[in-house]
Parts: structure tokens; C-alpha cells; sequence
């Protein structure tokens, strides 16, 4: 009798454990995000369904903000039309959803220069940085709050555009 309710306890225990998750993966039933806006001299991102917003965001960008992207460690996000390449959850910021730049204009511009155009370019969270979320911080990527990025994880699908403006 003993056993059967160690067993039934450690079966309740195992069958709680795998409903709860971490806590950070939503679901979202919502319109599709059809595409991604970024206005970086208004430090506004944009989720849209064709030309109705969803979601508003304030974000913090590279930490040099002004112009176009060209050169690896340069500090810029990049400007111009790219796509949700993948969805990383297991970022060092939270969460985050790869950006496909550089495009092949950015590598051959880049070439062009004698240099690397530098990648890696993500729409992630903040993890563990302390500072507020309008200053300029990142290497180039566009950051919003952890819950925030739990919000646009869920609703943004791979291949989505992204639209980023000067």
C-alpha cells in the first residue's frame, strides 16, 4: 500500500512538472504577423497585421544607432528589408529571433571595403542588463523587455518581413 502511493505521489509530482514549462513560451491565437516595422530615429518597433497594428514596442538599438549596418563591431542595425531567419530560444537575452542580415548587397559591400560585413543581428530580449530599455546598447540587434520578446516570440512566424527605417 505504502509503494502505490510513492508511486501515485511521484507520478503527480513528474506529470506537474511537465504541464509547468519555464514560464517563458506563450501561445498565441491572435491575427498573423504579416510583417515587422522598425523605426529607429523613433525607437518604435511595430508588429503588424497587412496595415493594422498589433503590438507597439519601444526598443534599444546598436549602440551606434545612426546609419545603415556596413561593417562588422561598426555598432549599427542595419536599415532596409530583411526576414525573421529563426527563432532561438536559448539566447543569452531571453529569447530572440534571428534577422537575415547581411543580405548579398551587405556581403559585397562589405567585400568591397576589405571587410566583414558582421552578422548575427537579432530582435532579443534583456536578460540581465540593468540599463532602460530607450538607450542605445547593442552590438547592432534591437532589444525590447523579456515579456515583451515572450510576446513577439510567440506571434512572429519565420520568414515574416522585417521593414527597418532610418
Amino acid at each position: 500500500m505504502t509503494f502505490v502511493r510513492l508511486l501515485s505521489a511521484f507520478l503527480l509530482v513528474a506529470l506537474l512538472a511537465a504541464c509547468g514549462g519555464s514560464g517563458k513560451f506563450r501561445s498565441y491565437h491572435g491575427p498573423a504577423v504579416t510583417s515587422i516595422q522598425v523605426h529607429k530615429g523613433a525607437r518604435k518597433m511595430y508588429l503588424l497585421h497587412d496595415a493594422k497594428v498589433l503590438k507597439e514596442y519601444d526598443i534599444g538599438l546598436g549602440f551606434a544607432p545612426e546609419g545603415h549596418k556596413q561593417f562588422e563591431g561598426d555598432g549599427k542595425t542595419p536599415e532596409g528589408t530583411y526576414f525573421i531567419s529563426f527563432h532561438n530560444p536559448k539566447s543569452r537575452y531571453h529569447l530572440s529571433l534571428g534577422i537575415s542580415y547581411p543580405n548579398v548587397a551587405d556581403r559585397a559591400f562589405a567585400a568591397s571595403q576589405g571587410k566583414r560585413p558582421g552578422g548575427d543581428i537579432m530582435i532579443h530580449g534583456r536578460s540581465n542588463y540593468k540599463g532602460t530599455n530607450k538607450g542605445d546598447w547593442t552590438a547592432g540587434c534591437i532589444a525590447v523587455r523579456d515579456a515583451e520578446m515572450e510576446e513577439v516570440y510567440s506571434m512572429v512566424r519565420q520568414y515574416t518581413p522585417i521593414h527597418i527605417l532610418p
